[in-house]
């Protein structure tokens, strides 16, 4: 099949397209890189900074137009899957939708519904816009809700969910935002990781436990990040001989593949029920994650037995608390280790989560819509 994969977060789409090559596919990934992580692209819709930058992405687009028609399958990162107006992203949806066979909206993150279903239904016990029954009111939580609730932005979800011929959830936490609500239309499928090619497992050096928290600096208060270093420089300080702390702040993705290669332990995603794509390609390389491991998270790919994540409540008591536990007891962490490249090369090994979208779409190719009730 012929396949465009148009936008990026996290390396999902980069690492898809890899896996769908490998099946004999012709893919092009066109996105802007994910900003500042600069994933790999075939088509650059990099947004330039400055007054001019959306006309200079209008006309970019433009150009490539004739690169981003004739596909089997067009599958969308987002509503918003390029850095224009929610007006412009309409108007180029419609004109993907006519000059290809069938699109895939992926449900990945921030999106009206997910905002919606989180203030709103609270379906979960915790996210990143509640905790129970009381709204999260951090200045991230509060811009997202004035982004996504009765704005363009809102419309233009509602007009592609609606429309699209499937919607491909990353994340349990997604998925249970959308499938109630189109039920017919959404699936389930695992982030792709490509396990590196060294599978030797890092051992704790000299005694110390090397502790590495990613700060995205725009997003630190929204995730949970500013909590779960504070709780990380606490453990540090009270375990100053046996612990080091590696902080990596919106460094490209590059460098903070190279960074993370020293760590033994990865705090992530506080207010998260399920590993994100960061996560879990630390997770490959044998680094344990404290973070999102809810049962939701193994029920959804039916695991059984392993349990590598260290699943914390969304608070800074937890996260010292695992954080602790794992400093003074290290044959626990590199068993955990083991488990956690063990579980990635299960459920999310690229080829494999390749095959799983390749499923669908060979049922939207004969069938021209879903139906995964």
């Amino acid at each position: 099949m012929k396949i465009l994969l148009l936008g990026e977060y996290s390396n999902v789409h980069a690492t898809l397209a890899r896996g769908l090559r490998v099946l004999g596919h012709e893919v092009t990934v066109a996105s802007n890189g994910d900003f500042w992580k600069n994933y790999p692209r075939d088509i650059d819709l990099d947004r330039k900074v400055g007054k001019w930058g959306g006309v200079g992405l209008m006309a970019k687009i433009c150009t490539v137009m004739p690169r981003l028609v004739g596909y089997d399958v067009v599958q969308l990162i987002n509503p918003m899957f390029v850095e224009l107006k929610a007006q412009r992203n309409m108007a180029l949806y419609r004109l993907l939708r006519l000059m290809n066979k069938n699109i895939v909206m992926g449900a990945y993150g921030m999106d009206y519904y997910w905002v919606n279903g989180c203030c709103e239904r609270k379906f979960l016990r915790y996210s990143d816009f509640n905790i129970g029954d009381v709204l999260r009111n951090d200045n991230d939580a509060l811009r997202e809700k004035r982004d996504w609730i009765g704005t363009e932005k809102e419309r233009l979800n509602r007009y592609i969910a609606e429309d699209a011929d499937a919607i491909v959830a990353g994340l349990y936490e997604y998925y249970a935002c959308y499938k109630p609500l189109f039920t017919r239309k959404t699936c389930f499928i695992p982030y792709p990781i490509e396990m590196p090619h060294d599978k030797g497992i890092k051992q704790i050096e000299n005694g110390i436990l090397n502790i590495f928290v990613g700060i995205n600096k725009q997003r630190s208060q929204y995730k949970g990040t500013d909590i779960m270093l504070e709780a990380a420089k606490e453990v540090v300080n009270r375990f100053p001989d046996r612990t080091r702390l590696v902080v990596a702040e919106s460094v490209p993705f590059d460098e903070y593949k190279k960074m993370i290669d020293s760590a033994d332990v990865l705090l992530d995603q506080l207010y998260s029920y399920t590993p994100s794509m960061n996560t879990l390609l630390a997770m490959s390389k044998g680094i344990v994650c404290v973070g999102g491991g809810e049962r939701e998270n193994y029920e959804i790919i039916n695991e059984q037995h392993l349990r590598p994540i260290v699943n914390v409540e969304p608070t800074y008591q937890s996260v010292v608390h695992e954080l602790q536990q794992l400093v003074t007891d290290h044959q626990r962490v590199m068993r955990l280790k083991h488990e956690s490249m063990e579980y990635v090369e299960k459920h999310h090994e690229y080829v494999k989560v390749a095959k799983e979208y390749e499923s669908v779409y060979k049922i939207l190719k004969h069938n021209n819509k879903a139906n995964f009730n």
